[in-house]
């Protein structure tokens, strides 16, 4: 007895159509699994950016000083800044600022028209009001009038808010002395 066992397998063009259809699908599901793993990841990385400066390009206040007028009021507020560590250049007139006090809020750009304010150079590479480094020391002016709502008095508190471009903010509270007789400035 013979045993002639001739097992072959043959495919048909129906299962080779079929297969070749799966790895059509599979080809085109992997480009767009691909493709929105790209998109996902640039999206990623620019919100990680924006946080990131939203986070740190603050600046950072150094001191506020008031000068006082004759009628023992503070007519202009003074404050020095400086850019925070890990901060991105600062263009200074693109800065808002927000004074809130007991009377009203009063919110605008600095250098703004008809803001109130004003920017100088104290220790500064250039004089373009672009904080570039962190020994830049900046003096920001504002008129008491037309920035804050009015002259402040002895005891009076107010909170200041500097928010950048980026959208980074600084708050502080500036509280002018009790007394303010026989003085021609006060630090706040």
């Amino acid at each position: 007895m013979m045993d002639t066992n001739n097992n072959r397998g043959q495919v048909g063009i129906g299962t080779l159509i079929v297969f070749i259809a799966m790895v059509l699908v599979a080809a085109i599901a992997a480009g767009v699994l691909i493709n929105t793993a790209g998109l996902l990841q640039t999206q990623a990385e620019a919100t990680g950016e924006e946080a990131t400066q939203q986070v740190s390009d603050r600046i950072q206040i150094q001191s506020a000083t008031g000068n006082v007028t004759e009628g023992g009021q503070i007519n202009e507020v003074n404050v020095t800044v400086t850019k925070a560590p890990g901060a991105d250049d600062i263009e200074l007139e693109s800065v808002t600022y927000e004074f809130v006090t007991d009377r009203e809020v009063t919110t605008n750009v600095i250098n703004g028209s008809s803001s109130g304010s004003s920017v100088s150079a104290i220790t500064s590479e250039t004089d373009d009001d672009v904080i570039t480094d962190r020994s830049d020391r900046y003096t920001l002016t504002f008129d008491a009038d037309d920035s804050i709502g009015g002259n402040l008095e002895g005891g009076d508190r107010v909170t200041l808010t500097l928010t950048t471009a980026a959208g980074a903010s600084t708050v502080t509270e500036l509280r002018v002395p009790d007394s303010l007789v026989d003085r021609s400035a006060v630090s706040l």
